[in-house]
């Protein structure tokens, strides 16, 4: 039996070229698509389209992707804390964040992670395989659908590493800037990358208007070697001018995410080194208390060092701000939530 097609893992066009391989005219391809941009969850819901047709759709596709497994919500801010299970028994993770200007939806593009950032849990048991652009759709949809309202932004920085997925997130992104899909503006979408220089240079040629991410986390190269073993394939100078390329052809302020771990990069010659290293730059430096996990030794500083390392920061001219802790009361670290459930049922 030939395998079945996830539609949400189809643009328009292959969608048009799905159903003109069914012997039904191409316009049936949109109309499809806009079904699944709706929200449904059963091809049957498809009511413009044939009964027959539906059933022959059916035979050689299928529309919902995963099911909600998990929901843990936050006492403190109103965040929730996703975990699906996918069709091959696989479990990712998601998290709504709630804003003033609307929700925001943090996604995981793979399942695990194999970067080994020494502070993440997503990584502790390796990559189990990359996800479709579908199953990153899905997370969204399935979001939405819960709360009964719109997504309104997106962040690729949950589980994985998205530029290590790069044409499944390439295709995620064009499907839900689609007008007929989810429309949401590639300027509120961010995508972070700990920093495969080669993506972020070819994104750039792209010029698509997002806000890119960096997971910087440290000042120099000793100590981000230590924390992040991308930096052994492509130190901070690498990185660096590949920014600052990036920059130069869209014209787009880069984020560099830094998570303050105590004892490790977070002393006052750090918050100096760090703003030497991106003085000129157009950027700006999100500083991130740390989500402590269990697995890992590591410690958040405290707020008096993370307001002083912000504040030498933009004395230094670096624009800084200090991001507010989301869901620690529901395990909201990247991959500590899958981590727990896989724990649980070993």
């Amino acid at each position: 039996m030939k395998k079945q097609v996830d539609l949400r893992s189809l643009t328009i066009k292959e969608l048009e070229e799905l159903v003109v391989e069914l012997s039904e005219k191409r316009f049936r391809g949109k109309q499809i698509f806009e079904w699944i941009y709706k929200g449904i969850e059963d091809i049957e819901e498809m009511t413009n389209i044939s009964k027959k047709f539906r059933n022959k759709l059916k035979e050689v596709s299928y529309l919902k992707n995963m099911d909600i497994l998990k929901v843990l919500k936050s006492k403190n801010d109103g965040n929730r804390k996703y975990l699906f299970l996918l069709k091959d028994g696989n479990v990712i993770e998601s998290v709504l964040m709630r804003y003033k200007y609307g929700n925001s939806v943090c996604v995981s593009t793979q399942v695990g992670c194999k970067m080994g950032c020494s502070f993440c849990a997503s990584t502790i048991d390796g990559m189990v395989r990359n996800l479709t652009a579908g199953e990153i759709i899905g997370q969204i949809l399935s979001i939405s659908k819960d709360i009964g309202e719109k997504i309104s932004n997106v962040v690729l920085m949950g589980s994985g590493e998205p530029l290590d997925n790069y044409d499944e997130v390439l295709k995620f992104l064009e499907i839900i800037n689609h007008p007929s899909g989810l429309n949401i503006s590639m300027r509120n979408i961010t995508l972070s990358t700990c920093g495969i220089v080669p993506k972020i240079l070819d994104l750039a040629e792209r010029k698509l208007q997002l806000t890119l991410a960096i997971s910087l986390h440290a000042p120099n190269d000793e100590i981000r070697n230590k924390i992040m073993p991308i930096n052994k394939v492509y130190n901070m100078d690498k990185l660096l001018k590949a920014c600052k390329k990036y920059i130069k052809i869209t014209n787009r302020r880069i984020t560099f995410e830094y998570s303050l771990i105590k004892g490790v990069n977070d002393k006052i010659e750090h918050a100096f080194e760090l703003s030497r290293r991106l003085k000129g730059m157009l950027c700006h430096v999100n500083l991130i208390p740390l989500n402590e996990i269990k697995e890992k030794n590591y410690t958040t500083s405290n707020q008096d060092r993370v307001i002083e390392f912000q504040k030498i920061l933009k004395e230094k001219g670096i624009n800084a701000t200090i991001r507010r802790e989301i869901g620690s009361d529901i395990d909201a670290a990247c991959g500590q939530l899958r981590k727990n459930y896989i724990d649980k049922i070993k």
